[in-house]
């Protein structure tokens, strides 16, 4: 059960059923791994928490000074107005409180989903889309995510030749090159022979590609590297294959560390120059495999004119050539072959893999994405740090790292070995100064999430194996690989690339920083327009004036300004600055004190605008002959709707200016304010609505001109204090 059969040849042996299967283990790992709440469940349910107590006090407060002010002032209090006072009480706390909040943080986080698909990043978990702009630290497997997972060959050593390989990835266009000037292989025998060696031990397949690419690549990415290596050279394996059929194998052991494939030589024509005719012999054995033990094996080398002897000066040239090609971070392998007159009676390595002629070095690497590059600078400009997790050798990692711009100055390279040694407590101090882990199992990457978390990052963690799992569960962003992930891994995590790319993390983080700043923002707006309205009736109320709002107006107002504006500041593109400002403390909650002071300052700004216009109300009422309860109370509603429908333009950036931003760059902002200014509308002058608001229409145009002047006031006053918010110590002009 969950394992796959990839290559060779075995017998299957149970030793454990069930929990005590390594299967088994990983499932119990899994489930010990609780449940937890996003940063923006536990800070929404703060808000909500908060926002219910205060506007219960508040509204209890009204009502309590409405009823008992008749009692001071000598006035009989009666049940009409118990009741009236009762409803506005009512009326406030479902104005006070966004119950569109729950509503508009999910449209926005599943529009950011959908905004996320694009971007090659498929979410499993809703909340997780914000936990993303969270992240502090991404936690990236080497293989495949930040490299290309396409394994290519770049450097070949035959004797004193070195040779050089251009061209990346299945791509067969490439050429060869000595000392930097283009050769033809057919003219380096012993270079040809390397190449033909190399394409005929694998079992690798090269076919035409439906996609971008040339070839796709079917079989071990090592082995694929050879044949594209042989492609580029002109030798495809369908045509080597028919000159030289392979009758007979011994399959790569990890204990051997080498493969080798025996090949029939009966049809090769006599005039064919193959390097591999010797004699009589009837068949070649090919053998490719670590260089130092195949070298063990070797007593010859191939020379142009044919074998020679395999000295000990020129085996040291041969180590010497594979440890530099080594300390480049190329994966390494020798290719060598012995003729056979017949193929051995028992196939054994014993019988096979000896008195080998020694052909060369083969040097491979799997190459960084070239995307890769500026997207961790990317990252590092926002504050994220990358740590690479990989299971290959940490020469070839820490080489990668470099090569990419991972391993920063200081940094440093632990492997698995060192991980086993350390202590939780060790491994929690070390955890900040390390960019690359190598030799990594399984459990040490649940370690490493671990210690993240303790020293309060919020890490993203990613795998594609079952043995994974565990991690990405205990990691706050558990990421799977959606080509080469496992099903389990893909079921467990939060967000499954579909692209296996790195870059495709770094852009789900900025969506997902722009989803929590666009939520920052409509609670921002909402929270300002909500006080104002509580401020505004529980002023008039300490005042002594009737009500400036009824019931009903109350109601839908809170319909025009707390819906569709909200879900349009939900749709902003983000500001320009989003990936170059630090994380967010994970612990900082969505109101903080710059929002506390903004909502003051806007609660200040809008009440005091209402209650002028509510004031004169009645002056305009005498000249009209209209009642002046309900010409003062539709001023102040007109004037309080406009004002907030204005504030949502400067509620699109906490620190932009709307020039800067464009006014009219959001289009569903237009729409959306364009639809509440015709509900409005609707309400002051169609007939049949004014009655059941309480309204009676504006038809004066002073009335206008006290009005349009006063709904710009607190639009003004919020992008005067973004410019005062700009000069503070710390803080970039914007």
């Amino acid at each position: 059960m969950s394992t796959m059969v990839t290559y060779g040849r075995g017998t299957a042996v149970v030793t454990s059923t069930g929990m005590q299967t390594e299967i088994g283990h990983i499932a119990a790992m899994i489930q010990e791994v609780e449940e937890e709440e996003t940063p923006l469940q536990r800070k929404l349910d703060e808000v909500g928490r908060m926002l219910g107590i205060a506007s219960l006090a508040i509204c209890g407060l009204v009502f309590l000074i409405g009823i008992l002010r008749p009692l001071f002032t000598g006035q009989t209090l009666t049940i009409h107005m118990i009741t009236e006072f009762f409803m506005i009480a009512v009326s406030l706390a479902i104005a006070a409180v966004p119950e569109g909040l729950p509503a508009v943080v999910t449209i926005c986080l599943a529009l950011g989903m959908q905004e996320m698909v694009k971007r090659h990043a498929l979410i499993r978990r809703l909340p997780a889309v914000e936990t993303l702009g969270s992240a502090t630290v991404i936690c990236s497997d080497k293989t495949g995510t930040l490299t290309q997972n396409q394994m290519t060959v770049t450097q070949m050593s035959v004797l004193d030749h070195e040779y050089d390989l251009t061209g990346t990835g299945y791509s067969t266009r490439g050429e060869f090159k000595s000392e930097s000037q283009s050769i033809s292989v057919e003219k380096h025998p012993v270079l040809r022979q390397a190449l033909w060696a190399g394409l005929l031990c694998t079992d690798a397949v090269l076919e035409k590609s439906d996609g971008d690419a040339d070839y796709r690549m079917v079989g071990d990415p090592t082995e694929g590297s050879l044949v594209v290596a042989a492609a580029k050279a002109g030798y495809w394996r369908e045509d080597q294959e028919r000159r030289y059929p392979r009758v007979a194998e011994l399959p790569f052991d990890s204990d051997r560390k080498r493969m080798t494939t025996i090949h029939a030589l009966d049809d090769v024509a006599d005039e064919d120059a193959s390097p591999f005719r010797a004699g009589d012999a009837g068949y070649v054995a090919v053998v490719k495999g670590a260089p130092d033990i195949v070298l063990d094996h070797c007593t010859h080398a191939q020379g142009p004119e044919g074998p020679i002897a395999l000295t000990e000066e020129l085996r040291e040239r041969i180590l010497k050539s594979n440890a530099g090609m080594a300390s480049q971070a190329l994966r390494v392998l020798g290719v060598a072959y012995r003729p056979l007159k017949v193929i051995p009676a028992e196939l054994t390595p014993v019988e096979v893999e000896v008195n080998l002629i020694f052909i060369g070095l083969v040097g491979m690497i799997d190459p960084a994405r070239p995307e890769v590059i500026p997207a961790i600078q990317k990252a590092r400009g926002a504050g994220l740090r990358t740590v690479m997790v990989t299971g290959d050798y940490a020469a070839t990692a820490q080489a990668i790292a470099n090569q990419i711009g991972v391993l920063r100055p200081g940094g440093r390279v632990v492997s698995g070995r060192e991980i086993e040694a350390m202590s939780d407590a060790e491994l929690e101090q070390a955890i900040e100064h390390v960019d690359v882990f190598a030799r990594v199992a399984p459990n040490h990457k649940v370690r490493i999430v671990q210690a993240l978390r303790n020293r309060g990052h919020v890490a993203a963690m990613t795998g594609d194996g079952v043995n994974d799992a565990p991690a990405l569960k205990r990691a706050d962003i558990g990421i799977a690989m959606g080509i080469t992930g496992t099903d389990v891994s893909k079921q467990t995590a939060d967000m499954v690339l579909t692209d296996d790319n790195y870059v495709s993390i770094v852009s789900a983080i900025e969506q997902g920083r722009i989803i929590y700043s666009n939520i920052r923002k409509f609670v921002y707006f909402l929270l300002s327009c909500n006080m104002a309205e509580i401020a505004i009736i529980f002023i008039a109320t300490l005042l002594g004036w009737p009500v400036p709002l009824t019931a009903i107006q109350l109601l839908w107002l809170n319909l025009l300004s707390d819906g569709a504006p909200a879900l349009a500041l939900g749709l902003e593109k983000g500001d320009p600055d989003i990936m170059t400002r630090p994380p967010r403390p994970p612990k900082e909650p969505v109101i903080n004190r710059e929002m506390v002071a903004g909502v003051a300052v806007q609660t200040v700004a809008i009440a005091g605008t209402v209650l002028w216009a509510y004031h004169r109300g009645g002056y305009y009422a005498a000249k009209t002959g209209q009642d002046a309860t309900m010409m003062a109370q539709t001023m102040a509603f007109v004037t309080l709707v406009l004002s907030e429908l204005f504030r949502a333009y400067t509620a699109r950036s906490e620190r932009y200016p709307l020039l800067k931003l464009g006014i009219f760059t959001n289009k569903w902002m237009q729409y959306a304010i364009g639809f509440s200014i015709i509900l409005l509308l609707m309400v002051v002058f169609v007939p049949f609505f004014q009655p059941i608001f309480g309204t009676v229409p504006l038809d004066d145009w002073e009335e206008w001109l006290l009005i349009l002047p006063l709904v710009l006031i607190p639009s003004v006053v919020a992008e005067l204090q973004k410019l005062l918010l700009s000069y503070r110590p710390g803080r970039s002009r914007s």
